[in-house]
């Protein structure tokens, strides 16, 4: 008798169903290829990659890196097999896609607790089961995802970039509500005078744009959060009235208003991170970051997300789901995946990996899984789950994690040390919980 169902086939489903299996759960995992493929899908293999081939950084001093040392750390079947089908990539851990998703779909089909079954789900079953469609689920199902969800399902990302608080040039910037409503740390402003302002409108319109999917080219999809770039072509003053506009401000160090000014506001309670209001872009990321390093106060600014517009079904997860993944209203039904916000192939993965972990918990009676609020996993899950009153989908960052109690200057000294705090949390949390670790 089956357990549990999980939907969808990618690395958030294989994760989940592997999870399951090696906690004694019976699992049916349906995958709707070949009987009906996505727009971007072309293969039959269980987690199959659409993109880059590469998962990306493995040092540990690294936010990828970390990411995947805690999945392994957990027992990630991706990552496993990603480090059996590796081709060389410098420091990037990179895979022959095709054998990685070959490998992946043996050893899924080869464990005795997984069935699998090639079959699109058009409901959602009143049984336990884990969602794990990704960004292009159907469109029958995400129609029944979306009246699950009160109608709190995008179907396109239109975020804007975020930079760390720390990399902002305070002596450049300065704090203010406009009109002085609200408290005066609410946002950061970067002023710009008319010369900074001129020369990056010109290279903000000259910039290279992102290649769109046809499948992102759909009829409306940037209704109502026109690209930056897009409404800086409208005329030279159209974003001075727009997202840079200076009204309401005083610049402390003229004492008058800014020509141009843009607004940082708070991604999460820490304050760690600030996003880049109104500035929705579909720039190159390259592009991003030289043209948006040009307004003063960011000159110096580390990126932890650059802005995206492209088709991307997601739920608004911090109104729909509890901090493990699970449905905040029905608690025998979890999601995983891009679906819910993470972005990124190990980042889906290890989402993956806690609704899994967190079903198979319920199913034996035990409590959900407690992560540490230091593991790059538990504050991606957070964010994701948690704390985002205007959310828009996360990869792996350390401007996600709590900071350090001590102050570390150099940058790959202080990631380092996050890392190795994160996975020393993470494995006395795991064998606290009494669940198994994967040593190297």
């Amino acid at each position: 008798m089956t357990d549990i169902t999980v939907v969808g086939g990618g690395f958030a489903g294989v994760e989940a169903a592997w999870q399951l299996a090696k906690r004694g759960v019976s699992v049916t995992l349906c995958e709707m290829k070949p009987e009906r493929f996505s727009p971007a899908h072309s293969n039959t293999g269980l987690a199959e990659l659409v993109c880059s081939n590469s998962f990306k950084a493995m040092r540990l001093g690294t936010a990828a890196g970390l990411l995947k040392a805690e999945m392994k750390l957990m027992g990630s079947l991706c990552v496993d097999c990603a480090q059996k089908t590796a081709v060389p990539a410098g420091g990037a851990l990179a895979v022959d896609r095709d054998k990685f998703s070959a490998l992946v779909t043996e050893r899924i089909e080869g464990e005795p607790l997984i069935t699998v079954e090639r079959k699109e789900i058009t409901d959602i079953p009143d049984t336990p089961v884990i969602i794990a469609a990704g960004p292009l689920a159907s469109e029958a199902l995400s129609e029944k995802i979306a009246a699950l969800c009160n109608g709190n399902l995008s179907f396109y990302d239109a975020a804007a970039p975020i930079v760390t608080a720390e990399s902002i040039d305070m002596s450049k910037a300065f704090c203010q509500s406009r009109y002085d409503r609200g408290e005066p740390d609410d946002y950061i402003n970067c002023p710009m005078d008319k010369e900074e302002y001129e020369a990056f409108y010109n290279e903000l319109v000259n910039a290279e744009i992102a290649l769109v999917h046809d499948f992102d080219k759909n009829k409306g999809v940037y209704e109502g959060c026109m690209p930056v770039e897009v409404m800086a072509k409208r005329g030279k003053d159209t974003i001075r009235f727009g997202p840079m506009k200076p009204s309401g401000l005083t610049d402390p160090a003229t004492g008058r208003r800014p020509w141009a000014n843009l607004q940082l506001r708070k991604e999460n309670e820490q304050g760690t991170m600030f996003n880049l209001v109104g500035f929705q872009t579909n720039l190159k990321f390259g592009e991003q970051k030289r043209v948006f390093s040009m307004i003063p106060a960011l000159k110096n600014a580390e990126f932890v997300r650059y802005g995206v517009m492209h088709r991307n079904t997601f739920i608004n997860s911090p109104e729909a789901l509890t901090f493990g993944y699970r449905f905040s209203e029905r608690e025998n039904l979890w999601f995983a995946g891009q679906i819910t916000g993470v972005e990124g192939y190990m980042e889906s993965a290890g989402s993956g990996i806690i609704a899994g972990i967190n079903a198979a918990r319920y199913l034996q009676g035990k409590k959900p899984l407690d992560l540490p609020a230091t593991s790059m996993l538990s504050s991606l899950a957070k964010y994701v789950c948690a704390e985002n009153r205007n959310f828009q989908p996360m990869g792996a960052s350390f401007g996600i994690l709590p900071p350090l109690d001590e102050k570390i200057r150099d940058k790959r000294e202080r990631y380092e040390a996050l890392s190795a705090r994160a996975l020393k949390d993470l494995k006395e949390s795991l064998e606290g919980q009494g669940e198994p670790v994967t040593e190297e």
